[in-house]
């Protein structure tokens, strides 16, 4: 009769788990290794990442619409960076997309057997009508998934510019892409359990191109988030906390030039540091392509105007 201290060696292991860590300690040290391959796997491929995040921004400013595919955990993945986009860096939700194996209805209701719906993910697509001015961003840990390979193919028919994250090499998913990213995050600690260091590769991943994309579009500056939603009280502090650091402000004159601005963290900023009206600071970032740098500069030039000293260039 086989006992739990059975395997409590390596030595002791059934046949059938041969090549297999059964001791916690070894399992956890396997995981570890497969969570820092995984992140290596993203460094590698970090400038497949920027060309493409330039290429979203460059979409984004155009008006054109994001479109996240995937089935299962990849699907997962890939809504949860759509889902962040508008908080973080205050981006029209209604330009952002979804397309999952099964729908949307239940996210977290993994539908298996949606996954081999071709024809499912061709018609995701197709609903979306022409798709010219848009971004497609698919994401498969094989590569081959039926569903999120059909509806790349078909949204690469419609127009659309197409990026793949997958982890094996010349798969289908990558072959058809525009922008093709590979992620070599070896194998998996635990066996097709591709959650883990597949996974945490198609975060990393998903993370650097939509925040790169958000810094394209000026929306970072000096490691903050300075077009967030601040639409709930931790938001609000941020915000707060945001324009203290860029404006060298109190918090009492951050919060009076947030109520101007209406929340806008951008405006409010320039309101605090430069002195300037809610309509000049709109124009400047307008003449700036939305870009809080480029405002700054113009805002530190008229406080030296005022006599005020150039002790603040250094926020721009």
């Amino acid at each position: 009769m086989l006992t739990p201290s059975t395997f409590e060696t390596k030595e002791e292991r059934p046949p059938e788990s041969s090549g297999i860590t059964i001791d916690e300690t070894s399992f956890a040290d396997a995981l570890l290794a497969s969570y820092r391959r995984a992140v290596e796997s993203v460094a590698a491929a970090s400038g497949g990442i920027r060309a493409a995040a330039r290429s979203l921004a460059a979409i984004w400013r155009a008006g054109g619409r994001l479109i996240y595919v995937g089935a299962g955990s990849s699907g997962l993945a890939a809504a949860e960076d759509a889902a962040e986009l508008p908080g973080t860096f205050g981006l029209d939700e209604s330009r952002i997309s979804i397309a999952l194996a099964g729908g949307t209805a239940e996210p977290f209701r993994l539908n298996a057997a949606a996954e081999d719906d071709a024809a499912a993910g061709e018609q995701a697509m197709a609903a979306f009508g022409d798709l010219a001015r848009d971004a497609v961003i698919a994401v498969s840990a094989s590569g081959s998934t039926p569903f999120t390979v059909a509806a790349a193919a078909e949204a690469h028919r419609r127009g659309a510019l197409v990026i793949a994250i997958a982890h094996r090499a010349g798969s289908p998913l990558l072959s058809t892409a525009d922008a093709p990213i590979f992620l070599d995050s070896g194998a998996e600690a635990l066996r097709g359990s591709t959650r883990l260091a597949a996974g945490t590769a198609q975060k990393a991943a998903l993370g650097m191109l939509s925040s790169l994309m958000g810094f394209e579009l000026g929306h970072v500056h000096q490691g903050l988030m300075v077009n967030l939603k601040a639409d709930n009280a931790k938001l609000r502090d941020r915000a707060r906390g945001i324009v203290v650091t860029i404006a060298g402000v109190s918090e009492a004159k951050a919060d009076a030039a947030l109520r101007e601005a209406g929340g806008e963290v951008k405006p409010a900023i320039l309101i605090a540091y430069g002195g300037v009206s809610m309509s000049e600071a709109v124009a400047w970032l307008a003449a700036g392509e939305g870009r809080i740098d480029h405002a700054l500069r113009r805002a530190a030039i008229k406080r030296i105007n005022q006599g005020q000293g150039p002790e603040q260039w250094s926020k721009a």
